[in-house]
């Protein structure tokens, strides 16, 4: 039986009892749908049956709204229940999830698309990094809005200073500033809110002042504010953080994470976006034309105060000397004291490897500030002074092995010997030999007669041995000779070895010739 045959069937006979001999069904059915048509109604939805529930939905309505859309399920059952619902918990469920749903389709929260403007917006956040021996480190990730292009810079920590290097490193290297800085609300940026409103920090007001630019916050929970920074700290992290998902091996020091950011960012640059379908690097040069320029000079009164790096490679911080890496001598840096420690910042060149971002970074990225080190805070008396900060200047505190410079030709042509030469010299001076000169005319004159190679080698164990005799040298070629260069080991004297004087030889050759042990306790016959 087809619906519209009982209609057709009506609509001709004008009869119930009539169309329901012609559509063969009773003629309470066409009554029934006869009157649903009449209504308006939909004759294929059926009608709801009461529940047992059905009481019960303004009390799951007002705990619904009560709650924000929060509660439960099985916690209004157990209200249900003791109200007197008889139903089962399946039952509760399913109507606090109907309700739910309508509840937040009224107040489903709509945001307006965000297009960005070249030259507008840049925005950032941070990140947590890897560990560097056991010291957590953070990322400070950018992002420039219209041209997607991504900065990555790792930090010991997220204070204000280290927030002005990073921006500061950060805009030198995009190669200008945009109109606005846009970020969420840390306390180094926002110090706390009234009716909703960020109080901007003194500080981040006058860095931006300083850069020309509007320091602004992001609405909370808006997607469309701040999501690009965003997206960008999670795809850093998931890169550059060791994890069992990228299988990277953890990092050996801060200058190894300062490049892997900068190969990631290079990397990430440089590759086709999907939104625009272009490289951020070609689109980088365009919005540069947008962008106004930087001060030559950074904002220093969140970096700290300045200090001027000697030849020594140290800088002065209440009357102690702290040392700098090398590169930095006759320039400027920055130090501040965060808890225990002083940190120094200064400008190095640009961690980007690579022709595409150097090409497109220009001169303002030729130095970005960084943070060069962190010494542990002094007394005056006692500098701070790493030994890696001296590479060339090895040995520490200790005397400086001299180094030969000769001064006329007999010298020359003995230092040319090699380095056993040097060694014999060096040796022999410090010794205090007398006859030097001759000495070195005949190792000259040994070398022109036999190999210079084993007069050299004669010369460095001459050296080792301290055999600086007239004859010792010939001798030593001899011995090289007959023994085909195989040596053996360095005979030393240490202490187990001495030639000091003692009494235990005498009792053992005593008792020897006595028939006494010098062990025994009886007395001797």
């Amino acid at each position: 039986m087809e619906l519209m045959e009982i209609f057709g069937a009506y609509d001709l006979t004008g009869c119930a009892w009539s169309a329901a001999q012609l559509a063969g069904c009773d003629a309470k059915t066409v009554q029934r749908y006869i009157a649903i048509r009449a209504a308006g109604g939909n004759p294929y939805q059926r009608s709801a049956r009461p529940k047992s529930i059905d009481p019960f939905l303004a009390k799951i309505e007002e705990k619904v709204d009560r709650s924000n859309g929060k509660i439960r399920g099985d916690v209004v059952h157990k209200d249900l229940v003791a109200m007197g619902f008889r139903g089962s918990e399946r039952t509760t469920r399913r109507a606090v999830a109907a309700i739910k749903e309508a509840w937040r389709a009224g107040r489903r929260r709509v945001y307006r698309p965000w297009i960005p403007e070249p030259g507008m917006w840049l925005q950032w956040d941070w990140g947590e990094g890897p560990r560097i021996n056991g010291r957590r480190t953070q990322l400070f990730c950018a992002w420039l809005a219209w041209s997607r292009f991504r900065v990555v810079l790792p930090a010991w920590d997220q204070t204000l200073g280290s927030l002005t290097a990073c921006l500061d490193a950060t805009l030198r290297i995009i190669g200008g500033a945009p109109t606005y800085l846009l970020t969420d609300n840390p306390k180094t940026v926002t110090v706390e809110h009234i009716a909703k409103i960020a109080v901007r920090h003194p500080q981040m007001v006058e860095l931006g002042r300083h850069y020309g630019c509007v320091v602004h916050t992001c609405e909370p929970f808006d997607p469309e504010s701040k999501g690009g920074v965003e997206n960008t700290v999670k795809i850093a992290k998931a890169d550059l953080v060791p994890t069992h998902a990228n299988l990277r091996s953890s990092y050996a020091s801060f200058a190894e994470l300062e490049t892997a950011c900068a190969n990631w960012a290079e990397q990430i640059n440089t590759r086709t976006h999907r939104a625009t379908h272009r490289p951020p690097i070609q689109m980088l040069a365009e919005e540069r034309a947008r962008l106004h320029p930087l001060p030559p000079e950074p904002y220093v009164l969140a970096l700290g105060e300045e200090r001027l790096v000697g030849d020594d490679r140290t800088i002065r911080w209440g009357d102690v000397r702290y040392s700098v890496p090398p590169g930095h001598e006759g320039s400027k840096v920055w130090c501040r004291v965060h808890g225990e420690e002083l940190v120094i910042v200064g400008r190095r060149a640009a961690p980007w490897s690579g022709e595409g971002l150097d090409a497109c970074a220009g001169p303002a990225a030729e130095a970005v500030l960084a943070e060069l080190w962190r010494h542990k805070l002094s007394t005056p008396g006692r500098p701070r002074i790493a030994e890696e900060h001296y590479p060339d200047h090895p040995g520490g505190n200790g005397p400086r092995q001299p180094k030969p410079r000769p001064q006329t030709k007999a010298e020359s042509r003995f230092l040319a010997i090699g380095p056993g030469a040097e060694a014999w010299l060096i040796e022999a001076a410090a010794t205090g030999v007398a006859r030097i000169r001759a000495k070195m005319a005949r190792a000259i004159e040994l070398a022109s007669l036999l190999d210079p190679a084993r007069v050299d080698a004669a010369l460095g164990l001459a050296a080792v041995h301290g055999r600086f005799g007239e004859a010792d040298l010939a001798s030593i070629c001899d011995h090289l000779a007959r023994s085909s260069g195989a040596l053996g080991p360095a005979a030393v004297a240490d202490e187990k070895h001495s030639a000091q004087p003692g009494t235990a030889s005498w009792a053992a050759l005593r008792g020897k010739h006595t028939g006494h042990d010098p062990a025994s306790t009886k007395p001797p016959h």
